[in-house]
């Protein structure tokens, strides 16, 4: 049965009311950022900052980069960023985020995100395809999953990782947010890193989200890891 004409009618035909989506609010994760949170509207514009460092080890190295996100149309953005190390930029960094819908009566919201980033360094442009499934069960406690394939060079893929990123959050009041975050990668370049965070508003329109916690790269050893993110919405 083709189904494609009656869908089209009825999107046509309905009411802005109908057409709109009631999309729960999901913070962001702090470490695996997203292209601005899932159902983001057209023209939002955010420019955020992470730094985040080995507390512990040969490696110390200040890590993150300057990002800006824009939404181009309802439930669509974009991002670009610069990844530094220290004080040098190791890479170009790209994204596009798309929202599905809801699920679960308008308590879940799903999409899919892409990431490109090219490596100054190897001229290597790898890619990433991340599925995310944000849940708010109550006023106070929700979750974002984000699952996908990572660093697929075009035409192989002998660095391919299995990413998941999950991140439990529990609301405190409406500018305080705790979480707790779990980034992994399995596949050539393993990785493992446990991140309690807070998520706290100064301002209607900034934010800084904090975290100590612990990393594990390539079955080393633990190290504490501690992360900073300001962001700034227009």
């Amino acid at each position: 049965m083709n189904l494609k004409g009656p869908l089209l009618v009825a999107a046509l035909t309905a009411s802005p009311s109908t057409l709109a989506q009631d999309y729960p609010r999901i913070p962001e994760p702090m470490i695996f950022d997203m292209v601005r949170p899932l159902g983001a509207k057209q023209g939002e514009l955010e420019a955020n900052m992470l730094v985040q460092r080995n507390l512990s080890g040969l490696r110390q190295s200040v890590k993150g980069g300057p990002e800006v996100e824009y939404a181009i149309a309802d439930d669509l953005a974009m991002e670009f960023e610069l990844p530094v190390e220290d004080i040098r930029v190791t890479d170009y960094k790209v994204g596009v985020q798309g929202t599905f819908g809801t699920l679960a009566g308008g308590r879940g919201v799903h999409g899919l995100q892409y990431l490109g980033v090219y490596n100054r360094e190897s001229s290597r442009w790898e890619s990433s395809l991340i599925y995310l499934l944000g849940f708010r069960f109550n006023d106070r406690w929700s979750t974002m999953t984000m699952v996908g394939i990572g660093d697929v060079t075009v035409g192989a893929c002998d660095r391919c990782n299995l990413i998941v990123n999950h991140a439990t959050f529990y609301d405190i009041s409406e500018a305080t947010t705790l979480g707790f975050e779990v980034n992994t990668r399995h596949g050539a370049d393993r990785y493992t890193l446990l991140m309690p965070q807070v998520h706290q508003a100064l301002t209607a329109s900034l934010k800084v989200q904090a975290g100590l916690g612990v990393v594990r790269e390539q079955g080393g050893a633990w190290r504490p890891h501690a992360g900073l993110r300001l962001i700034k919405e227009f």
